[in-house]
């Protein structure tokens, strides 16, 4: 490759979609601490985070299943379900590592149920994760009624509210980056992560090059599982209890999250980067808006704009770069 092939132009790199996250996220930090003097202040921002990291450790799976071409709308709903179990298993008098072994597996055990039928079947993802979603909801409804489970060890809610030493650094901030890190190399340094996009770029073709793209896509849905067992566990050691509607509507965010991180919804195309900005430019945005007092129905709403945007802006970003005289992007 000569030099010439090499040279990147301006024009395309104020085109990268990471490049134009960034400044949102610039944007959103400039506009959130003009609104209020609360903003910034660093204690603040450090307790903000425990309202999005659960969400934040969900996305980072569910990045793999997007760029797989497939989708997951029950995560919120396996949340549910291991809540449930944990709760149940904590009123039996188990203690904390059994609780956290407990969470994990029933995560993992209803992400491997999803992708068992997806791939064994050949059922839609998004057939199978709604019928999910509605049975691991339904369970916890059965099982719980209109009641709560709140009887929990008091070392259970280090996970969702403790901090590292003596500093004002969560727990579960630092988990999600040591985790984000693992997630990025896997996706864009390991045959695993090229797999993922040749799946998602055309599974058909994958399958015929001799990737195993089923066994993948199932390990990828019981990894997702055992990551919203996770979340499950610290939501639940940080909020004290399990109620059957517990993470109710995560889903919805939790998608606008990669697709605005730049995951292409048809699949194929994804980075880490770009989902580790959207996830604090999307927890950011609902702190400011929460310190204005901007009522949670309106922001539910934005969320939804998001993901409409996020969906539509990098195809007409993509119209916007320069352009060779064949069409092409130029380099």
């Amino acid at each position: 490759m000569n030099k010439e092939n090499r040279k990147i132009s301006l024009p395309n790199i104020i085109w990268q979609w990471e490049i134009i996250l960034l400044f949102i996220f610039i944007m959103v930090v400039i506009i959130n601490s003009n609104l209020s003097p609360y903003f910034l202040d660093y204690t603040n921002l450090m307790n903000t985070t425990f309202n999005f990291i659960e969400k934040a450790i969900i996305a980072l799976p569910m990045m793999f299943v997007i760029i797989c071409g497939d989708i997951d709308i029950s995560v919120a709903s396996i949340i549910a379900l291991s809540s449930v179990f944990m709760g149940m298993a904590s009123q039996a008098g188990v203690n904390t590592f059994g609780l956290v072994a407990i969470g994990l597996f029933a995560g993992s055990a209803a992400g491997f149920l999803n992708g068992f039928v997806i791939t064994k079947f050949g059922i839609p993802a998004i057939a199978v994760t709604l019928g999910s979603m509605s049975l691991f909801r339904g369970i916890a409804y059965v099982i719980l009624g209109d009641k709560a489970f709140t009887k929990y060890p008091i070392p259970f809610a280090y996970f969702g509210q403790g901090y590292i030493g003596n500093t004002m650094i969560p727990f579960e901030l630092v988990l999600f980056l040591m985790l984000a890190i693992i997630f990025g190399i896997i996706l864009h340094r390991t045959t695993i992560g090229r797999k993922v996009f040749a799946i998602g770029n055309n599974s058909t073709a994958a399958r015929f090059s001799g990737i195993p793209v089923n066994r993948v896509r199932l390990i990828i849905f019981t990894v997702t599982g055992l990551c919203s067992g996770l979340a499950s566990i610290l939501l639940t050691s940080r909020i004290g209890s399990t109620r059957p509607n517990i993470a109710s509507g995560w889903e919805l965010e939790i998608i606008t999250t990669v697709v605005l991180g730049g995951v292409a919804i048809t699949g194929g195309k994804g980075n880490i980067f770009g989902v580790v900005i959207s996830i604090f430019i999307i927890g950011f945005l609902k702190f400011g808006m929460g310190l204005i007092n901007i009522p949670g129905k309106v922001m539910t709403i934005i969320i939804g704009l998001l993901l409409i945007l996020a969906i539509m802006l990098p195809q007409l970003i993509e119209r916007l770069k320069p352009k060779n005289s064949f069409g092409k992007v130029k380099k």
